[in-house]
């Protein structure tokens, strides 16, 4: 069974940092992308920033400059750097890999940041 395990997640108060993690399980051979997504209470899922197999990245307009997304030599884990957290960045963050046919996505770690 491919697993996605996500670690990182807690309180944090404004200002501050945390890193996620999350590691896939499945072949490596198979990622087009991972990520990472966020999901409010009363909001939709957006994306926070994603990684492509050759290293491309991409960020969510309110997270350049503070986050930064990065991959793991092995290609199998994939981290989330979050600087100058703000409250809005309160969510529940999900990992995201993308695979030709389909997604497969973490459980959900919860940031809340405090202000």
């Amino acid at each position: 069974q491919v697993q996605l395990v996500e670690s990182g997640g807690g309180l944090v108060q404004a200002g501050g940092s945390l890193r996620l993690s999350c590691t896939y399980s499945g072949s490596i051979f198979s990622i087009v992308s991972m990520g990472w997504y966020r999901q409010a209470p009363g909001k939709q899922r957006e994306l926070v920033a994603s990684i492509t197999s050759g290293g491309s990245t991409n960020y969510g307009d309110s997270v350049k400059g503070r986050f930064t997304i990065s991959r793991d030599s092995n290609k199998a884990t994939v981290y989330l750097q979050m600087n100058s957290l703000k409250p809005e960045d309160t969510a529940v963050y999900y990992c995201n890999v993308r695979r030709p046919l389909d997604d497969r996505w973490g459980q959900g770690t919860q940031v809340t940041v405090s202000s």
